[in-house]
């Protein structure tokens, strides 16, 4: 059984990664089994193993976190629903590749809940919205926006870190960096798609979801 956790206050990042790398610590060992911790941060700016550093416009705009996830620069703060997937890959197969599509998976189920078509792009990790009403790109494409993000850290193959998605955060505060390094795009919440989605509303279709793409 997968524990779901939730923090209805605004979780300081150190204290989150503390207390992730306590709990996985405590699986390794028998001693904890798997969660889900559903939360939110204070504004911050975290980079992962690949992020550039000239891709951090704004350094002074809100702390920023190195940190050993995967990914590049992205921001989180209040609105946006994080997830941290405490996850046992011993059980649940040892594909990096394979897990990393399942949250992808999992994210774009919670999003059809509100008929939301998420998509997935090569070479562009996170989850998209394409958006005809938006001036198509230079090249006549169509512009698609960043809904969620996904970051994941193992350590004996047991996950943490995870997803983020857009609820209703002020996307001005991604204007401080390139999101993920991708400069052709931009990104979006469910507000901003004019979906009135509550961070209550979006927790049940996670949970109503996870099951059905995890087992």
């Amino acid at each position: 059984m997968v524990e779901w956790i939730s923090s209805d206050a605004l979780v300081p990042y150190e204290q989150a990664v503390a207390e992730m790398e306590s709990r996985v610590a405590d699986m390794a060992l028998g001693k904890a089994g798997e969660a889900i911790w559903l939360l939110e941060h204070p504004p911050i700016y975290t980079a992962g193993t690949s992020a550039r550093d000239e891709d951090l416009r704004d350094p002074d705009r809100f702390p920023v976190y190195r940190t050993g996830r995967g990914g590049q620069f992205t921001y989180h703060g209040p609105g946006q629903r994080i997830a941290y997937v405490m996850l046992d890959l011993n059980r649940r197969g040892r594909d990096v590749r394979a897990f990393v599509r399942k949250l992808e998976d999992w994210v774009i189920a919670a999003l059809a809940e509100f008929n939301v078509r998420g998509e997935i792009r090569e070479g562009r990790v996170g989850v998209w919205v394409a958006r005809p009403d938006k001036p198509p790109l230079p090249d006549g494409s169509m512009r698609e926006d960043k809904i969620a993000a996904i970051g994941v850290k193992l350590r004996r193959w047991i996950s943490f870190h995870g997803i983020s998605i857009n609820v209703e955060p002020d996307l001005s505060h991604f204007d401080g960096i390139v999101p993920c390094g991708i400069r052709d795009h931009g990104v979006t919440s469910l507000v901003d798609l004019g979906l009135p989605v509550t961070m209550d509303d979006l927790d049940l279709a996670l949970k109503q979801t996870f099951a059905r793409v995890f087992d």
